[in-house]
């Protein structure tokens, strides 16, 4: 398969904080809208997003607990938005096209990972419903207000190593495992950059996906001590390890993603530790972007299927 996935040369990298990526970037102008942007990843993205001049909205499922986390920054605004509720989502979209205003960064940074068993909506699992379809129907929804020029981040994980997704069985009905489902939910994360890239470049619109690192944030809620330690983010006393990234250094390849002029004329690749990332090799590695996840066929045919589910489709 021919891939755009090679490295630039960024002269970024691991270490990298959203403040080093954005030194000597003005966007001041400029509206951003960032998901989850009042925890973890999402509120760095922000606080960095404003520093540089941009004004940045975030849709939020709790809207106080974001207003409290984002006070002192200055430029924000927030609003409400669950992900999971398609109303919710058509109801933020719809004021949000009704303002005016146009929209030159969209950064799908809210998510949720290993959940237990949920199912919401129509008995969609929760982490393809949250993670992709809620993202996907709110792109749709408001793409009369994106300006040519404006790019689409779609904030993936190397957890899309944990597989495919699964055409045959999207709500795990023949049983669940929740890191397979996460899995699904962060490949469909990067099929639809691909394929919005596709269509959307015609307009002047790029989108990316990216893989942020292992960071200690609020997404690790439903995991144990345990599970931490196995993965390699806690050692045997408890203590973060030197393999997990501070969150200023997690939201730098969204950042990166967002705002680079590197990236001129680039879309649809996926990134990690401000590169463009590699073809993972077929030896199992835990690194670089499996063939799958950014197979154009497998793309398109996500994108039919999320059309098919949200009932929405801006380029039909």
């Amino acid at each position: 398969m021919a891939t755009a996935q090679h490295k630039i040369g960024s002269g970024f990298g691991a270490t990298s904080t959203a403040a080093d990526v954005l030194a000597g970037i003005d966007l001041t102008g400029k509206l951003a809208i960032v998901t989850g942007g009042y925890s973890g990843l999402g509120l760095e993205t922000t606080r960095a997003l404003t520093q540089a001049g941009a004004h940045v909205v975030v849709p939020a499922r709790r809207r106080a607990t974001a207003e409290e986390a984002l006070r002192g920054i200055t430029d924000v605004e927030v609003d409400e938005l669950d992900l999971a509720d398609l109303d919710s989502v058509r109801a933020f979209a719809e004021r949000f096209v009704a303002s005016g205003r146009g929209i030159d960064v969209f950064i799908g940074s809210a998510g949720i990972m290993a959940a237990p068993e949920t199912r919401v909506g129509p008995g969609w699992e929760a982490q393809f419903a949250t993670n992709h379809l809620g993202h996907f129907a709110l792109v749709n929804r408001l793409w009369p207000a994106f300006n040519p020029g404006a790019r689409v981040v779609s904030v993936s994980s190397r957890g899309h190593h944990f597989g495919p997704v699964r055409f045959d069985d999207l709500n795990f009905g023949q049983g669940y495992d929740k890191w397979l489902a996460y899995g699904q939910a962060k490949t469909a994360n990067v099929l639809f950059a691909v394929q919005l890239d596709k269509l959307g470049r015609e307009h002047g619109v790029r989108a990316f996906a990216l893989h942020p690192g292992r960071i200690m944030t609020d997404l690790v809620r439903y995991l144990d001590r345990q599970e931490l330690v196995d993965a390699g983010m806690l050692d045997a006393d408890g203590e973060v390890t030197g393999d997990v990234k501070t969150p200023e250094q997690g939201a730098a390849t969204q950042v990166w993603a967002a705002t680079s002029p590197q990236l001129d004329g680039l879309g649809g690749v996926y990134l990690e530790d401000c590169a463009i990332a590699e073809i993972a090799p077929a030896d199992g590695a835990r690194s670089g972007v499996r063939d799958y996840a950014v197979d154009p066929a497998q793309a398109e045919r996500l994108w039919t299927v999320s059309a098919g589910l949200t009932g929405v489709n801006a380029f039909a």
